[in-house]
């Protein structure tokens, strides 16, 4: 049985508005598909009015059912957005871990950058009922099970380059210090050359692309999380050279600036 994982919304813009009518579950993979999976996560909802959704992006490669339909979902270089209709609905699906797809696939990963692709155009024809198979599942352990023995099935070996490159994106992502490629380079015993051309096979996104959002992951949740007020000072401990960078990146994929999105957040 899959075991549930907490939830922490990261890179959900106004993650702490109420989110009425939505139910988010997720659940860790077993321990012999973790290297390539990060988490699956489920949303059921029911909705009397219709909704906006938005999301910063995220390095990394989803597999999602909905609609009865399989469908693969690159890496995302702009805000992610998604309306919803009064009514129900449901998503299932795959995150896998930041360089976690490529073993999955023939080329680089880079090649299915910000793009939405049915599962058996990329799978083959092992895929063509997944969608409906893993949304007719009696549960979310179930559909979870489905999932596993698809991916099994592909026969991927481990890849311990995919340990390299996730813990390098780790490192971006915990360490507001890390403001050049070149630093990650250097821990890592590569060249920037060579580190920016694994990414892109792994990835789908150069290593200055993971610095640069998971700055802007940052200063979202403070944000939400009413800690942000002194942008200079944010900016600065978020390693911008100054608050004008930051507020050019963030309006650049928020759609707002710091001080705009701040001000939304307290009239919902």
């Amino acid at each position: 049985m899959a075991r549930i994982k907490p939830i922490k919304l990261r890179g959900a813009l106004h993650a702490r508005l109420d989110a009425k009518g939505f139910r988010h579950a997720r659940y860790w993979p077993s321990p012999d598909l973790a290297q390539f999976v990060e988490h699956y996560w489920a949303v059921d909802w029911t909705l009397d009015e219709p909704c906006v959704r938005e999301t910063l992006p995220h390095p990394v490669v989803h597999l999602v059912a909905e609609n009865d339909e399989a469908t693969i979902g690159g890496p995302a270089t702009r805000r992610w957005t998604r309306r919803f209709a009064p009514g129900r609905g449901r998503v299932f699906a795959i995150k896998f871990r930041v360089g976690g797809f490529r073993p999955f696939v023939d080329g680089p990963v880079s090649a299915h950058a910000d793009c939405v692709r049915a599962a058996h155009e990329v799978f083959g024809e092992c895929a063509r009922d997944l969608g409906r198979d893993v949304l007719a599942a009696a549960d979310h352990h179930a559909a979870v099970e489905i999932y596993e023995s698809f991916l099994r099935g592909l026969g991927v070996r481990d890849d311990p380059v995919v340990d390299l490159v996730a813990g390098i994106a780790g490192r971006i992502a915990g360490d507001r210090d890390i403001t050049r490629i070149e630093q990650v380079a250097t821990e890592s015993g590569l060249t920037p050359r060579t580190l920016q051309r694994l990414f892109r096979d792994y990835v789908g996104a150069s290593p200055k692309w993971l610095i640069q959002r998971y700055r802007l992951h940052e200063a979202v949740a403070r944000i939400d999380a009413g800690a942000a007020c002194d942008w200079a000072a944010l900016a600065l401990d978020l390693g911008y050279s100054d608050q004008a960078h930051l507020i050019r990146d963030f309006k650049k994929i928020v759609g707002r600036t710091p001080v705009e999105y701040a001000k939304a957040g307290v009239r919902a």
